[in-house]
């Protein structure tokens, strides 16, 4: 599997995304998730500031392997998460994963994963497992 040999040990990726009201609305209405704790009803805020739901920060760590690591298809097979600190609307979030093990027989990768916001507090930290499979993708999952 040649593209394995484009991943090591202490590479480090890195996206960032300003999380918005209207994020937060699109994946209301997708999912129909209208938990009172992402302040879409603005008669219930009460002053206190609006969440973003943990899946879509959660994306952002996806959005690093897709996009920021080399190409290859992969699936995440383990994932291990801490939610430390919520995402407010209009905070902008960096994900930052960094390889910590190759495993070749395998063909597994772990990360440590780590999401903070603009004071670069910690929102989000944990280990994420993939699997990557044959350029030709899924055929290569055994």
């Amino acid at each position: 599997m040649d593209h394995l040999n484009r991943y090591f040990i202490g590479q480090i990726a890195r996206v960032q995304k300003t999380f918005t009201e209207d994020d937060v609305t699109g994946w209301s209405s997708l999912t129909h998730d209208y938990n009172d704790v992402y302040g879409l009803d603005i008669s219930k805020r009460d002053g206190r500031s609006s969440m973003v739901p943990g899946i879509l920060s959660e994306g952002l760590i996806t959005e690093a392997i897709s996009k920021e690591l080399p190409e290859g298809p992969c699936v995440i097979i383990q994932k291990e998460l801490v939610f430390i600190q919520p995402v407010q609307i209009d905070s902008t979030i960096t994900a930052e994963i960094e390889i910590i093990d190759v495993d070749i027989q395998r063909h597994w990768i772990t990360m440590k994963v780590r999401c903070m916001n603009e004071q670069r507090i910690d929102v989000i930290q944990g280990k994420i497992m993939i699997k990557l499979l044959s350029e030709g993708g899924i055929k290569r999952w055994n």
